[in-house]
């Protein structure tokens, strides 16, 4: 199979030919037709996680049918078509894992980073982390939900029922959580780049009740902001625009240092905290909800070997939606 495979850190990913790989005890063989490419993953090759086992294939938004079944497998078919996430194997027994918590496990592993990722034509997956999804869809609209799709809407749950929401950096996680709160009539309020009017009218068209650059204060005070943007110095701008009792959600799995601040942004019992990872339970209540809205992902695709270019895209926001790659 072909698999675009990350050697070290900084370095571009490389294009390689690998056996197809076997489906051991518990895991599923995936041919793959998708796979959304993340910010998530420009953070390991900046070398900004930790403890990646490298060489590894990319990728955790994965979409494909199960090529076949490994020992004890039951549940799932061949041809049936199955998701992947960032989450990909827990102890499943620490008190995390016993508690509801699964994402904070310490011995967690993750998809695209300790175990092989979906930057290729094939890839196994523990069975207990894979989620079917609709055969009829396409798959290249559905890759996009199994990260940006599930980690927004992590971080929405942590708002309560907060219900004008401010999203800063408008990208693949802002622009299905838009769509979302839509459905759920809740306002929301697109925050971009400096000058990026693309990226706000695209928000717009989504029905933003207000756009404008994250340095802008929005026409009247949020109930919460969350932050997809990698950009710590944002945290105390979020926090001036929300109002006493509000909420800052972090949403990324890395973000810069967050610059010092007064006390008084803080104060009025306002609330600053991360989301981290997700949860199984997450994504079956976002694959339902996804359904019933339904979400319509704007999408790039780009052939396999031209993950480069599409991450190269993503990282200077030249991308509106989400970038997706076709191994086929």
């Amino acid at each position: 199979m072909r698999a675009m495979i990350l050697d070290a850190p900084r370095t571009p990913l490389r294009l390689a030919d690998l056996p197809v790989p076997e489906a051991g005890r518990g895991q599923i063989l995936i041919r793959i037709e998708a796979c959304g490419v993340c910010r998530t993953d420009l953070h390991l090759l900046d070398g900004e996680l930790s403890d990646p086992r490298l060489p590894v294939i990319p990728g955790h938004e994965i979409v494909g049918r199960v090529a076949a079944l490994g020992e004890g497998v039951s549940g799932f078919s061949v041809g049936e078509r199955v998701g992947v996430p960032w989450l990909g194997w827990t102890c499943g027994r620490c008190t995390y894992c016993a508690t509801g918590h699964e994402n904070l496990c310490d011995n967690a592993r993750f998809t695209g980073c300790h175990l092989p990722g979906g930057y290729a034509e094939y890839t196994v997956a523990d069975q207990r982390f894979c989620f079917p999804l609709p055969g009829h869809l396409s798959a290249t609209a559905l890759a996009p939900l199994l990260c940006a799709g599930l980690i927004g809407y992590r971080a929405l749950t942590m708002t309560g029922d907060a219900h004008r929401i401010g999203l800063y950096g408008f990208g693949a996680a802002a622009h299905i959580l838009a769509q979302v709160l839509a459905h759920q009539r809740r306002p929301f309020y697109a925050f971009t780049r400096a000058g990026d009017h693309e990226s706000q009218a695209f928000a717009r068209g989504l029905g933003a009740a207000w756009a404008g650059s994250c340095e802008a204060a929005p026409p009247e005070p949020l109930d919460a902001a969350l932050i997809f943007a990698p950009a710590g110095e944002l945290v105390p701008i979020a926090l001036r625009h929300v109002r006493k009792g509000g909420t800052v959600v972090c949403a990324g799995i890395h973000m810069s240092d967050i610059p010092t601040f007064g006390y008084e942004l803080l104060w009025g019992e306002r609330v600053v905290r991360s989301v981290a990872n997700l949860t199984r339970e997450d994504g079956r209540r976002f694959l339902e909800l996804a359904a019933k809205v339904p979400i319509t992902t704007h999408v790039e695709p780009y052939p396999l070997e031209r993950a480069n270019e599409a991450l190269h895209a993503l990282r200077y926001g030249r991308l509106q939606g989400a970038a997706v790659l076709l191994p086929g």
